[in-house]
């Protein structure tokens, strides 16, 4: 891994000299950020590194209030926050090989800061505040500099991807563990609970909060909480839950039925397939708005063959049926953030392309370029005002309503992978993190 770090290195380096005379800035200066107090309280927030800082020094993620300073030609410097005190752990000078790729000065109160930022010339700074030792002349998140920055962090180095397969092994484990739990009659939180386990992670570790749905809460895109009882039948589990390796993030989503003979069962397996059918298309060069798309149709096409709508394709599509089931976008790039920067950007100057009218949640209109990893989660929904919303719009009168109602007390579905755009096709990362732990098609 140390090999593929120093070149990912490298990498940035030479991108960042190039931006930086793009853009006229003498030296670019990355906070770490700090944990915000809570309100009328006096403990903090959980910290999380800015994903900016988080690129350079993703070993260093627990080090709120460090700076690192990059100047043209010139090794990293970082100034690493240690302070004093006995409330909490106090920092220590880092090791380790990557530790050889920077310069290291340790400082334990900002003001030192000033006089050491003295003469640095035009600065760009990126961090979520200004902090008091910033000059006047300073340009604090300059948008030209942060858009190619942006623009340019969709294009993963070889370490980067390493960690996103990582990420995607350390996940893979805990939805197997998920699933076995809800085959034995957990609830939402001790399914949670395994997971963490599995994974060893905590919440604090996490990508994003694990959305762990049982029955009709898989019909909530973002469903926000955890029962702690079990429902008297549980009938349907969908779990969106990631892991992070190294600030890179894994996130990943199955949907598992209890009775395989069941209905549903079959239109999980059904849009497996049209997934599976749909990451044929994907490649370098191809449009990501018509990828989602592509997929509406063959959901069109599953929503006839099960029965559920008995229209043409043209005609759902037309009608806007198939957003009734399936409302959010395909995917998304995926990186330092699950939903990662740049997804509307067309160009390093920052123009951008929004998502069609008829699509307005899809996060990513651009071309898919080798480097990128995306996401691909079409999903299928019963979700009751979507449905209401349905039925009293023209397309009502294709819909088996009846069918609907019987199908509703499952919730929803959603499959999620996610794949690394190469020169001559993908990778599934997700799909190989599975077969590696011995649960080939998962």
């Amino acid at each position: 891994m140390h090999r593929l770090f120093e070149q990912h290195i490298q990498t940035l380096r030479a991108r960042l000299d190039r931006i930086l005379a793009e853009t006229g800035f003498d030296a670019l200066l990355l906070g770490a950020g700090n944990a915000p107090r809570r309100f009328l309280d006096d403990t903090q927030y959980p910290f999380r590194a800015h994903p900016p800082f988080v690129q350079w020094l993703p070993h260093l993620t627990a080090h709120p209030g460090s700076w690192l300073l990059l100047h043209p030609g010139q090794v990293p410097l970082l100034y690493l926050h240690c302070p004093g005190g006995f409330w909490h752990q106090t920092p220590a000078a880092p090791g380790g090989d990557w530790t050889a790729l920077f310069e290291i000065e340790c400082f334990a109160d900002a003001d030192s800061l000033k006089s050491l930022f003295q003469g640095l010339g035009r600065t760009a700074l990126i961090a979520a505040t200004l902090p008091a030792f910033a000059r006047d002349d300073w340009a604090h998140n300059p948008v030209a500099l942060m858009t190619r920055l942006d623009f340019e962090r969709a294009i993963k180095t070889d370490w980067e991807l390493e960690c996103l397969r990582r990420a995607n092994r350390c996940a893979a484990r805990g939805h197997i563990a998920a699933e076995q739990l809800f085959q034995a009659g957990a609830s939402e939180y001790r399914i949670h609970q395994g997971y963490l386990a599995a994974t060893a992670h905590n919440e604090r570790d996490l990508p994003y909060d694990n959305i762990i749905g049982l029955n009709q809460h898989a019909a909530v895109l973002h469903y926000q909480f955890q029962d702690r009882q079990a429902p008297a039948e549980a009938r349907t589990l969908l779990i969106d839950a990631g892991a992070v390796d190294h600030g890179y993030a894994a996130d990943i989503t199955r949907t598992h039925v209890a009775n395989r003979e069941s209905p549903f069962a079959g239109l999980v397996a059904a849009l497996d397939r049209a997934q599976k059918s749909l990451l044929q298309s994907v490649k370098a060069g191809v449009d990501f708005v018509e990828l989602h798309r592509q997929m509406h149709a063959a959901l069109a096409q599953l929503l006839r063959d099960s029965g559920l709508v008995q229209a043409s394709v043209e005609a759902q599509l037309a009608q806007g049926i198939t957003s009734t089931f399936f409302p959010h976008g395909l995917g998304h790039l995926l990186g330092l953030q699950v939903h990662d920067v740049g997804g509307w950007q067309q160009d390093a100057s920052g123009s951008l392309r929004e998502p069609p009218a008829e699509h307005p949640f899809l996060r990513l209109t651009r071309c898919l370029e080798p480097g990128f990893v995306v996401t691909i989660e079409p999903g299928l929904y019963f979700i009751p005002s979507l449905l209401d919303r349905l039925r009293q719009s023209p397309g009502s009168e294709a819909v088996d309503w009846k069918r609907v109602e019987q199908l509703m007390p499952y919730g929803g579905i959603r499959i999620e992978d996610d794949v690394a755009i190469t020169a001559d096709g993908y990778e599934n990362l997700t799909r190989d993190a599975f077969a590696a732990a011995g649960r080939e098609g998962f």
